[in-house]
């Protein structure tokens, strides 16, 4: 009997050390997921929609690769339709995830590492099942050969191991990374039987293969792609895919720019339109198809952050390292007359790199976001911490003499001067800025603010290339000043570091075009990464945008709070929309 009680203190040894976790069926940034376990369909999909019939989406410039995760070439429109994720998302909670691949998630309470466990009867469209060598070769493939935006999300991921045919875990540097279990919940999975056939760093149209809903049925190379249903897809009875995923085909038409597709849209021959020009919303969708309600037309409530959309700075050009040189060209944009002239009074001025949320910086640094701040007061500017941030407005009719004068004894203090109309630094060279563009109707956007410039002797020229000249400079950061687009979620965390992160910034194909190398904005960047509860990311990310803005990275345009839709009738969409989201892959042909 002695051995007998002594397995059983060897065992209860062994449990006592046992790492404790929770199995669930969701990960949450904060709180608890807002569906049970037996949820049976997303709260706003149509459950009983028919799977049939097509839709033809526009797409601009070209493509030349199936393969969306390199630096390499330009990726199909709508290729990542055909992998799955391990985590989909529910577009009704701010940062939700519910398993896919993974029919349950094992997290410990210190958030140090996360285990997936798969679902056995997931596939590939060949048939073979997925399995965690598949979700292992994955990440390394990606973090290897991958564009390095993933080097920069998963940068605290210490290893990857497949613990059974079904079961992966992720260790963690620390468990300071609230978001990493999520965002590696969003890692599509790709087939290691498959690629380790081909050459994953070749940007070609090799078919890939992927497990999602749809798979490539049809192209012509650089014109269209169409996306094909797959019948047997092993995961349409999911409860998070029910009342998803009903469209048959789906098709990718290429136009080489906006206009054109919209008057293809117009005549029919696409079905679907995400309208971004205010002037198009207000004078071009008339007409009898409008008026017989063939063609609809809705503006419908986008509760996101709208993030930052602005002229980005190539901070890497050596008369862009100053801030009073920044600032100084900001003040040269009239977005009152633009506003009014151009898109007809819809817009407003974007004051946030997290605008229209709660994490937007206002007022004066407080509380928490004052303690995050302070340690730095000697490396940030002092108006930081003095002075609400607020752009400069004018009058609006076009008269832009105070923001000239103010312009030019910022430019005088960093050294440029007014000599015979040109403004010239010490050596004699007139300051010359090149807008590097690839959509043509944003000339007319950017052709005031040149002549504004060109007041003060700036040299201004507009560079309108095709799609993947555009994509080739600005990826190898070839460019004065480009518009720029910052999407946010309302729970920031990893990205920052791609966007704004000194490590970003020297790494073709980084997201951080600007160049920002602050030290201060790397530790802010952290402390939103490892904020342990929501109070703690809100002051935190208050922190970075107020440090961002008050650097003048970036010259803000504009954004709503809305998205204006354009569709056919044949095309139905459920009651509501999710708050997060268009929730295109709910709506159905009828």
């Amino acid at each position: 009997m002695k051995w007998l009680f002594s397995a059983c203190l060897l065992l209860l040894v062994h449990l006592a050390h046992a790492e404790q976790f929770v199995r669930s069926h969701a990960l949450v940034m904060h709180g608890e997921p807002a569906l049970a376990a037996d949820f049976p369909h997303l709260p706003y999909v149509n459950p009983n929609a028919p799977k049939q019939g097509s839709i033809t989406h526009e797409a601009q410039g070209t493509f030349d690769t199936f393969n969306p995760f390199i630096v390499k070439g330009n990726p199909a429109a709508g290729v990542g339709q055909i992998y799955d994720t391990l985590l989909s998302a529910n577009q009704d909670e701010a940062f939700a995830l519910y398993g896919l691949l993974a029919e349950t998630i094992d997290l410990p309470a210190d958030r140090s590492w996360v285990r997936f466990n798969l679902r056995p009867q997931a596939r590939f469209h060949d048939g073979q099942p997925v399995t965690a060598e598949d979700v292992v070769f994955t990440f390394n493939l990606l973090m290897e050969q991958g564009a390095p935006f993933y080097r920069a999300y998963y940068g605290s991921v210490k290893s990857v191991s497949a613990e059974s045919k079904l079961s992966v875990r992720f260790d963690f540097v620390d468990g300071s990374n609230r978001e990493l279990p999520l965002i590696l919940g969003q890692l599509p999975i790709l087939p290691k039987h498959f690629w380790q056939q081909h050459d994953f760093s070749k940007a070609d149209l090799t078919l890939p293969l992927g497990s999602g809903p749809y798979q490539i049925s049809e192209y012509d190379t650089g014109r269209s792609v169409s996306y094909s249903l797959v019948k047997d897809y092993w995961g349409k009875n999911l409860a998070i895919n029910r009342g998803r995923y009903n469209i048959a085909t789906i098709n990718y038409e290429y136009y080489r720019d906006s206009s054109v597709a919209l008057e293809a849209f117009k005549a029919g021959r696409i079905d679907y339109r995400l309208e971004t020009s205010a002037k198009d919303w207000a004078t071009a969708y008339t007409g009898p198809m409008f008026d017989s309600g063939k063609v609809h037309t809705d503006v419908l409530k986008n509760e996101n952050p709208q993030g930052m959309q602005g002229f980005v700075f190539n901070t890497r050009r050596e008369m862009f390292k100053s801030r009073d040189i920044r600032k100084a060209i900001g003040l040269l944009f009239d977005f009152e007359w633009t506003n009014e002239q151009l898109f007809y009074g819809a817009y407003k001025r974007t004051e946030s790199y997290f605008a229209a949320s709660e994490l937007a910086a206002t007022g004066f640094p407080e509380g928490a976001e004052l303690a995050l701040l302070s340690p730095f007061k000697e490396q940030l500017p002092k108006e930081l911490f003095t002075t609400p941030f607020s752009l400069d407005k004018t009058r609006g009719d076009g008269n832009v003499r105070p923001q000239m004068r103010e312009a030019l004894a910022l430019l005088k203090g960093a050294g440029w001067q007014l000599d015979k109309g040109k403004l010239v630094n010490a050596q004699g060279q007139q300051m010359h800025i090149e807008f590097l563009l690839y959509q043509k109707s944003f000339e007319r956007i950017v052709l005031p603010y040149t002549r504004n410039l060109q007041k003060i002797g700036i040299s201004t020229e507009i560079r309108l290339v095709d799609v993947s000249q555009y994509v080739n400079r600005v990826q190898s950061f070839d460019f004065d000043m480009v518009v720029g687009s910052f999407g946010q979620s309302s729970s920031p965390g990893n990205e920052q570091r791609d966007f704004w992160g000194s490590k970003a910034a020297d790494h073709v194909g980084s997201r951080n075009i600007i160049g920002i190398k602050n030290p201060v904005i790397d530790q802010l960047i952290e402390a939103v990464i490892a904020a342990g509860d929501r109070d703690a990311l809100i002051a935190a990310t208050r922190a970075l945008d107020r440090v961002l803005l008050w650097s003048y990275y970036v010259v803000p345009q504009w954004h709503l709070n809305a998205w204006r839709v354009a569709y056919w009738d044949k095309l139905k969409r459920p009651a509501r929309n999710p708050k997060y989201g268009l929730g295109l892959d709910s709506w159905w042909v009828e």
